[in-house]
């Protein structure tokens, strides 16, 4: 069994919303050490959320998404007796929130033709809908962990 991280950085509360989450995000989004250049890209996307979805803050939209990105289950390669096997296991927190940010900037990246706000705020509205490109991501992962639970019993 791993022992816990003692040391781990965890970053402080955003200058707007006071969540470490965003806080977090913003620092995912982040090239080259350009800091307030990420928070502009995701404090535009909020705005853009504010003024598509009037009704609901643009922060339960955010934490909608990552909830709904983020998977519960995912397949780990064991080596045992010269045969791999993908092993479902099944996510920690951290890492479930780390892959939720991975998915939704890369499927945001992806797209061509808009700046980076926009296409970051339709992805975030589209993954508290249970939609886009980070939900088919979510939902190829359940499915081989779906398919390979016949090796549940090789988890360690």
């Amino acid at each position: 069994m791993r022992r816990k991280v003692t040391n781990r950085n965890i970053p402080g509360a955003d200058l707007v919303y006071g969540s470490a989450k965003v806080e977090k995000f913003i620092n995912y989004i982040m090239q080259e050490g350009k800091k307030n250049t990420a928070r502009k890209v995701v404090y535009g996307a909020f705005d853009v959320i504010k003024e598509k979805r009037k009704d609901v803050e643009p922060l339960e939209i955010f934490e909608l998404a990552m909830k709904n990105a983020g998977p519960l289950t995912e397949i780990r390669m064991r080596r045992i007796g010269g045969a791999n096997y993908q092993v479902p296991r099944e996510v920690r927190p951290e890492r479930r929130l780390a892959l939720a940010f991975r998915w939704i900037i890369d499927a945001a990246r992806s797209k061509k033709g808009r700046p980076m706000h926009q296409k970051l705020a339709d992805e975030l509205l589209a993954a508290s809908n249970n939609e886009g490109e980070a939900i088919k991501k979510r939902d190829t992962t359940h499915k081989m962990a779906e398919a390979n639970k016949a090796f549940a019993h090789f988890a360690w």
